[in-house]
């Protein structure tokens, strides 16, 4: 069982390897100027239930996957698998909200075979509604708030440095009524509320769908074992997740990771709880190459180094990259699709390449 896939609940690009093909296919393109690609998709996981409300079985829990062909040939190793983060869809990866070309369109360009996913009760992947499932919906001021306008609310310290949402005017672009932002917020869509419903169901259909090699992951969801930023609360019981994940020595129930809180050395970032030491090693990501990037205005920038400082800590090889250290600013979390989001991708091109290694 993959155990680990479940840390990649936020927008991440996996190097894959063992793909599952799929079986229907046509011919599309990913952005408006790009060569033609071969394009299919196909569903992996899911399972039959009884549905009172029909009367009869329904499949729940499969996750629609789409696969790009490079028109350029395939010049990589190995494929990447582009995972959406919440109220998201794969769309994300396809081009921006202004039109540009997205992030599958240049690693098309640079010869990996993509596969991109909507999660699974999400987007064209189907979702049966019980009184066990609530839904929630991102409301267009809090996509303001949090992605596309921040400078203009402040709510945390990095924010008034975010400048790369698309758009010209200064003073409506990332809000409500601004074309571009508009485009943006009618591709979102509702999602499960239970995080912990959400991740195993990510869980299983990944575990059908790849076996992994290395992981990409932009601002991945943390910090452990509590919120930041919007709230203080006790979160992702185990850690980085929350749902059970494989520790060495073993962990029977959550209670038994014994924690502490290291205080932050600077004023911007927030405090990290970690576990106590000795730390337990997340077993399964021991060989697991991990890059984390995190931009300079996003929310993120204060509080992924306890992401990265808790994964070190059990044994996992991390690289971290602050987007602003390497001379890149302004971006906020849907660096994607944001203007210099291309430069950005060439950055993940050169580590993937540096990192990942045949055999």
């Amino acid at each position: 069982m993959v155990r680990y896939l479940s840390i990649t609940n936020t927008f991440v690009i996996l190097v894959a390897s063992n793909i599952i093909k799929g079986f229907t296919f046509e011919e599309n393109t990913c952005a408006k100027d790009s060569r033609p690609v071969h394009r299919e998709y196909f569903y992996v996981g899911g399972e039959y239930v009884y549905d009172t409300s029909s009367q009869g079985f329904v499949m729940t829990g499969q996750m629609y996957v789409e696969h790009l062909t490079s028109p350029y040939g395939i010049q990589q190793p190995y494929p990447l698998v582009l995972m959406h983060g919440n109220a998201m869809t794969g769309t994300n990866w396809l081009n921006t909200p202004d039109g540009r070309p997205g992030w599958a369109s240049y690693f098309l360009q640079q010869g990996y075979d993509i596969y991109i996913i909507d999660q699974p009760a999400r987007g064209r992947s189907i979702w049966l509604h019980n009184s066990n499932m609530t839904v929630k919906t991102y409301s267009a001021n809090l996509m303001e708030k949090r992605f596309t306008a921040t400078s203009f609310y402040e709510l945390w310290p990095q924010a008034k440095l975010h400048t790369q949402w698309p758009g010209d005017n200064n003073m409506t672009k990332g809000r409500m009524g601004d074309q571009i932002f508009d485009a943006f917020y009618a591709s979102t869509v509702q999602f499960l509320a239970s995080e912990v419903l959400v991740q195993t169901m990510i869980q299983k259909a990944g575990a059908a769908l790849l076996d992994k090699i290395a992981i990409v992951s932009i601002e991945p969801k943390g910090p452990p074992f509590r919120e930041a930023v919007f709230s203080n609360k006790s979160s992702r019981s185990w850690g980085i997740t929350d749902i059970p994940i494989t520790y060495d020595p073993i962990v029977n129930s959550s209670s038994d990771l014994s924690t502490v809180e290291i205080p932050s050395i600077h004023e911007n970032y927030t405090s990290c709880i970690l576990q106590k030491t000795p730390a337990r090693t997340l077993i399964n990501l021991v060989n697991i190459s991990v890059l984390i990037e995190t931009s300079q205005a996003s929310y993120h920038a204060v509080y992924d180094h306890c992401t990265v400082e808790f994964l070190r800590q059990a044994g996992v090889k991390v690289d971290f990259i602050r987007l602003e250290d390497i001379e890149i600013y302004g971006n906020g979390h849907m660096q994607m699709m944001e203007k210099n989001n291309l430069h950005i991708a060439d950055i993940l091109h050169q580590w993937i390449r540096k990192t990942v290694h045949i055999g």
